[in-house]
């Protein structure tokens, strides 16, 4: 699966990583509904960290299709609200 984090780039992820990562998008889901800014920071940036460390950086001028779009680093809290709906940002 290839991922982009906007402002980033993309990363290529195994399939197998889904259980961790829809773990850490249900906990940004229920800060987000609790409105728990502090909450919503350390769970996004803990969801792209372990983006970040599974998965394979592909080259800048890469251009393959995201299967996946993740907020950048310092996305508030309303802007990725707006993004995902209710849906969540990890597909189930």
């Amino acid at each position: 699966m290839i991922v982009r984090i906007m402002g980033e780039g993309q990363v290529k992820l195994d399939d197998s990583h889904f259980v961790e990562l829809n773990r850490l998008d249900d906990e940004l889901l229920e800060e987000m509904e609790n409105g728990d800014e502090a909450g919503f920071r350390r769970t996004l940036a803990a969801l792209l960290d372990a983006v970040r460390r599974m998965g394979s950086p592909l080259p800048d001028d890469a251009l393959e299709p995201s299967e996946l779009i993740l907020p950048a680093p310092d996305a508030g809290l309303e802007e990725v609200r707006a993004m995902l709906g209710d849906d969540g940002l990890i597909p189930g």
